[in-house]
């Protein structure tokens, strides 16, 4: 298996080096193109987002409320998962800020209403979202350090931050 992973990396370098590319800058190519969707039909109810005439003042709406804490900006349901007893969404949400423009919530509904998870993120639109168990990992670039990756881990309850090597 070492051998095989020697040879795929040795081909990823001479690919690379035959169209002028980095294998630092390929790396930075793996990031997927996010979902995005303004409606979310649930069990629990209607996630939506109502539009505004302003691009930065649309806002996140639970059969046609705001939620609160108030989800404003440019917002986009990315990606969504059903358990057996909720509906869990993660939300992007543009500021239009220089310096940190894009955050994520989960919000998690259910028959007892919703949970708004506090803001998280590197300001990075670049994510990647997948499950482990029963918890919901996003995966965005370090702002700070281009060979460092932040993994954020929802529970439910919190959001646990770690950072692991690119």
């Amino acid at each position: 298996m070492h051998r095989f992973a020697s040879i795929m990396l040795g081909a990823a370098v001479a690919v690379c080096a035959m169209v002028g590319t980095s294998v630092a800058e390929a790396a930075e190519m793996i990031w997927p193109v996010p979902p995005s969707r303004v409606a979310l039909d649930t069990p629990y109810g209607a996630l939506t987002v109502k539009a505004s005439d302003y691009v930065y003042e649309s806002v996140l709406l639970l059969d046609g409320k705001a939620v609160t804490p108030k989800i404003e900006g440019i917002v986009n349901i990315t990606y969504a998962f059903a358990t057996q007893k909720s509906q869990i969404a993660l939300v992007s949400v543009n500021s239009g800020s220089y310096r940190c423009p894009v955050t994520y919530h989960w919000i998690t509904v259910d028959k007892n209403g919703y949970i708004v998870s506090p803001a998280f993120g590197s300001c990075s639109q670049k994510i990647k979202v997948f499950t482990v168990g029963s918890k919901f990992v996003m995966e965005t670039p370090n702002a700070q350090h281009a060979d460092e990756i932040d993994v954020y881990t929802y529970d439910g309850k919190s959001i646990r931050r770690r950072v692991k090597r690119s």
